[in-house]
């Protein structure tokens, strides 16, 4: 089946994408999730004290960090000129219609393998109770898509951190992939800043390697028959993917040219993949007195450092002392679905936060308190998600902040 006709049936095609060239530092180019480390400045002011003077993917994108500031407007200006600078100077080089096998290392999971690929925003739905071919897995708070569409209103280029995931425990699309690429040189190799890692990414394409190229869309095919109409689930960039859609639906409404903004490049990872592993996504709260909080707990029929039947267990931090909260599980089936709900009618200021000692160092400041959350089976995520919808937001995530997709490829969107 042809490229073109492709995203027909599965909702995928193979891009045109866009790389730096060779004489670019790669280690300066490619930067982490926006939406990672958003409660820690420091983070970015060392990314940008890193990147400064050399074209990088953080000159292209904005840290969900200072989404709210008030020069956000300005930032957004900036990006969109730089997109355009990048896009008309000698910075990328162009591959038509093209995949691009990860290699991801880190030294908290196995190595990760995924496909760089675009999907088809027609065949993707947020909603929650969807039966989209491409569908989300956790709650989209519509609240939080202006802002990011903001960001791809007026973007000549897309980068993608959104992960999706196939169910397929056979390993019958990616991991044939990687068999017959070995021995090849990648097309780009180098280690990630600040504590990310490595990745290798290889060219794959009708020219490069033809027969593997045609036998993703083959092994898609073969994957859609048996997945009952669920092939693709989010599984990081909810949102992201979810203001792709949205901008799309806006260019369609208006009338105006919207083919290339009809896909949205994402990397494609199995689900059984040895690297994917699932981890819990914390809660910090600021600015509250932990005991009228724990009073708050108290009279929704929760329990503060006292044991209760039928109820979730959740650790709580603070900079004093650190205890459990015990939650009615008639609140909602999920731990993280309860303890959710109860902060959101509380209506702190709430950030999400992966690592155990993320939590600790933000909890250790007077006034913020912590909640650690266990980790759901990533076995489960399918099934659930079919037969119950998206799971409450911020359910799971995929390793560690600096195991999250790093900036590298980039395609156009718009002329």
């Amino acid at each position: 089946m042809s490229n073109k006709e492709s995203y027909k049936n599965i909702g995928l095609i193979a891009p045109d994408i866009l790389l730096p060239k060779k004489s670019i530092n790669m280690y300066k180019w490619a930067t982490v999730a926006c939406d990672q480390y958003t409660s820690q400045p420091d983070y970015w002011q060392d990314v940008e004290e890193i990147t400064k003077n050399s074209p990088s993917t953080y000159s292209l994108m904005l840290p969900e960090l200072y989404l709210e500031e008030n020069d956000v407007d300005e930032r957004i200006k900036k990006i969109n000129e730089n997109m355009k600078e990048y896009v008309t100077s000698n910075v990328f080089d162009t591959y038509k219609e093209s995949f691009i096998l990860i290699k991801r290392n880190t030294a908290y999971s196995p190595v990760r393998t995924g496909l760089v690929a675009a999907l088809d925003l027609e065949k993707y739905d947020f909603h929650k109770g969807s039966h989209a071919l491409i569908r989300a897995t956790e709650g989209t708070v519509t609240e939080r898509i202006p802002p990011r569409m903001k960001v791809r209103k007026n973007a000549c280029l897309e980068m993608p951190h959104i992960m999706i995931l196939i169910d397929d425990p056979k390993k019958t699309v990616i991991e044939p992939l990687a068999k017959k690429l070995e021995g090849i040189a990648p097309i780009y190799s180098t280690e990630l800043m600040k504590n990310g890692g490595s990745i290798e990414g290889y060219l794959v394409n009708e020219q490069t390697a033809p027969d593997a190229f045609n036998e993703v869309f083959a092994a898609l095919e073969a994957l859609n028959e048996h997945s009952d109409g669920f092939l693709f689930a989010v599984g990081d960039g909810n949102h992201s993917l979810a203001s792709a859609k949205c901008h799309y639906e806006e260019l369609k409404k208006a009338g105006l040219p919207c083919e290339k903004a009809r896909f949205a490049m994402v990397e494609i990872v199995n689900l059984h993949d040895s690297g994917i592993i699932f981890e819990p996504i914390h809660r910090v709260v600021f600015d509250v007195n932990f005991d009228k909080l724990a009073a708050f707990f108290e009279e929704k029929g929760c329990s503060v450092d006292a044991p209760q039947d039928n109820s979730h267990e959740i650790s709580y931090i603070t900079n004093k002392k650190e205890g459990k909260i015990y939650i009615p599980k008639c609140t909602h089936m999920l731990a993280v679905g309860a303890l959710q709900t109860l902060l959101d009618s509380y209506g702190a200021k709430t950030d999400y936060i992966h690592g155990e000692d993320s939590v600790r160092e933000l909890s250790a400041s007077d006034g913020n308190v912590g909640f650690l959350l266990t980790s759901m089976d990533k076995n489960d995520l399918f099934p659930t998600v079919a037969e119950k919808g998206a799971l409450p937001r911020k359910t799971f995530s995929m390793g560690e902040a600096c195991e999250k997709r790093y900036y590298m490829e980039c395609r156009v969107i718009a002329d």
